[in-house]
C-alpha cells in the first residue's frame, strides 16, 4: 500500500506542477487615453493655477491690512496733536494772557466803549 500511496503523492505532485506551469500570470498595463492625460493635465494646471492666485490673495490682502494699521497709526497720532493743540489754544485763550498783550500793544480799555453780552 505504501507504493501505492507514494505512487499517487508523486502524481498529484507532478499535476500540480503542471497546473503551475500552464498557468501564467497576465499583467494587464493600464492604459490612459490622451483625453485623460489631457484632463489630467488640465487639472494639474487649474489646481496650480488657483494656488498661485490663493496666495497672491494673500498677500494682497496682508499688505491692505499693513497699509490700514500704518493709517490707524497716523490718525492716533494726528488725535494727540489735535488734543495738544486745544490745551494750548485753552491756555493763551485766558482773559488775563489776551490783557497783558494788549497792554503790551498799547492799548487801554475804555469803560465807554464796554458792552455786555449776555
Amino acid at each position: 500500500m505504501s507504493s501505492i500511496a507514494k505512487k499517487m503523492q508523486e502524481q498529484q505532485y507532478e499535476d500540480q506542477q503542471q497546473q503551475q506551469a500552464h498557468q501564467t500570470v497576465v499583467i494587464r498595463k493600464a492604459k490612459i487615453s490622451i483625453g485623460e492625460v489631457f484632463l489630467l493635465c488640465a487639472l494639474a494646471i487649474m489646481v496650480t493655477f488657483m494656488g498661485v492666485k490663493i496666495v497672491s490673495n494673500q498677500a494682497a490682502i496682508y499688505e491692505t491690512n499693513k497699509e490700514i494699521q500704518l493709517v490707524e497709526s497716523s490718525i492716533e497720532e494726528q488725535g494727540k496733536v489735535n488734543d495738544d493743540l486745544k490745551v494750548q489754544v485753552a491756555e493763551l485763550s485766558t482773559y488775563e494772557r489776551i490783557w497783558k498783550k494788549a497792554a503790551a500793544l498799547g492799548f487801554k480799555l475804555n469803560e465807554n466803549n464796554v458792552k455786555g453780552v449776555q
